[in-house]
């Protein structure tokens, strides 16, 4: 199961899993999706209950690329659960479920691209940082990022839309987007774009990274901060990039071990799809001062609520006239 922007054709010999095995990496996935997306969930409730950081704009990207993660987990696990109990869909259906899916998958990427940008322009450019690093530019910029990511998935669904009758939206199909996007021009476009987008952005990153590192060497704190978030931007990048080499990870390992092709695709599917989306709530969830500050701040006091609120129901009956 996959949603990656790149691929090769998924229309081979289907094996099918036991029972057992389906209903083990079925709760596997669930649970993470519950987990995972109940943490970015608490910071995106963070964010909004407080008005440091709606005003700004590091956090407002940042909250903008916990929300497509969850919406990215959300999707791939609604895929892999429907895959096992209905295994094909209708392409209308899957045609929505992956152009959400490869939008917020193109997005993560420029969406670090301009974390980093704003982290350079934080350290290098101290004084003008609050004229160019506005909230209204913030989410100009955020509408930007879907716009360019339209570019990515929208020219598929229109030659698409060209090319195929309208019996074959009605139809049903594994819903993989090799299976859905069917045009031989498709998948050379898909790969440009793909590469183009990465290119862009690893340019950016390093560009970014080496003028923070110049300025660090002032020993200034920040600086060195702004560094290591811009590091792990990569990292986060590098995860990103997994993405367009999953099927060739998987017949790689699968041509090395062909009786655990199945075991294989599943445990490729999890790295490179759920667990990076536990890297966001690392990089400003725990990582940042501030955000851990007011995180722990509404743990604690919606403990503290329950606790007072529960000790009121019992002294409350003793008041009563």
């Amino acid at each position: 199961m996959n949603f990656s922007n790149a691929g090769r054709n998924a229309t081979t010999l289907v094996v099918r899993d036991t029972l057992q095995a389906a209903i083990i990496k079925n709760v596997i996935t669930v649970v993470l999706c519950i987990s995972i997306n109940y943490i970015n969930g608490t910071l995106v409730h963070t964010f909004i209950k407080h008005q440091v950081f709606n005003m700004n704009p590091r956090y407002i990207l940042y909250i903008h690329m916990v929300i497509n993660d969850i919406i990215l987990l959300t999707m791939f696990t609604l895929l892999h659960v429907l895959s096992y109990i209905v295994f094909t869909l209708n392409v209308s259906f899957c045609t929505v479920l992956l152009l959400i899916s490869v939008y917020t998958t193109t997005n993560n990427p420029l969406t670090l691209a301009v974390m980093a940008v704003e982290c350079y322009v934080a350290i290098c450019f101290p004084l003008q940082h609050s004229r160019i690093c506005t909230v209204k530019k913030t989410y100009a910029v955020i509408g930007v990022i879907w716009m360019l990511s339209s570019f990515v998935i929208l020219p598929d669904l229109f030659i698409t839309l060209a090319t195929e009758t309208t019996e074959y939206f009605h139809s049903r199909i594994f819903c993989f987007l090799t299976n859905l996007f069917r045009h031989p021009y498709i998948r050379g476009k898909r790969d440009i774009v793909n590469q183009v987008f990465m290119v862009s952005v690893w340019i950016i990153l390093f560009y970014t990274y080496f003028r923070i590192l110049t300025t660090a060497k002032a020993a200034a704190t920040d600086a060195k901060k702004a560094r290591n978030t811009v590091l792990l931007h990569g990292f986060q990048l590098l995860l990103c990039m997994l993405t367009y080499v999953h099927f060739l990870t998987i017949e790689g390992l699968t041509s090395l071990f062909p009786e655990a092709g199945l075991a294989i695709r599943f445990a490729v599917s999890i790295f490179i799809h759920v667990l990076p989306r536990l890297i966001s709530p690392v990089v400003y969830g725990l990582r940042d001062k501030t955000f851990r500050k007011y995180l722990k701040n509404d743990l604690f006091c919606s403990t503290c609520a329950d606790t007072q609120k529960h000790k009121r129901q019992k002294i409350n009956p003793k008041m009563t006239f």
